[in-house]
């Protein structure tokens, strides 16, 4: 099967540019599975975790929500934030999470209560990557932009 071109943009950089066989990307209703070819797509994406597959080899990016297009044979990801797995420091992931769990603790208002969760979320995230990645032992081969 003839490979997609996937691009991963933040405000601050371009996170990836390279041709990929699969995506599998935190949709706002469940993960979404993106093979070459597919239907024209938008979506919003939510926290979470963003698998690319490039000739058998699984690769993991944290995702902080953002926008999802798929369009003729190319997946852009407009994210709010992204990460490589291996730029993911795990233990001050882990700091976030209980920082996070504590502001949940103490809230004073819903609105408080809606923003600890989500960095909660995005925190819980970026540690299971991290772990995933330690686990496995994976050999990182995301490719630098272009």
């Amino acid at each position: 099967m003839a490979p997609m071109l996937l691009e991963i943009i933040t405000a601050e950089r371009q996170v990836y540019l390279d041709e990929v066989d699969v995506v599998v990307a935190p949709g706002i209703e469940g993960h979404l599975g993106i093979l070459p070819h597919h239907a024209p797509l938008m979506t919003v994406l939510q926290p979470g975790e963003l698998m690319v597959r490039k000739d058998g080899v699984e690769s993991y990016l944290v995702v902080t929500g953002g926008f999802m297009e798929v369009l003729g044979n190319k997946v852009t990801i407009l994210a709010d934030a992204a990460e490589n797995s291996g730029e993911i420091d795990e233990q001050r992931a882990q700091a976030a999470v209980e920082r996070a769990q504590e502001q949940v603790r103490n809230r004073e208002s819903d609105v408080q209560l809606e923003e600890a969760l989500h960095s909660l979320r995005r925190a819980q995230v970026r540690v299971g990557v991290a772990r995933r990645r330690r686990r496995t032992g994976a050999q990182e081969r995301m490719e630098q932009p272009r």
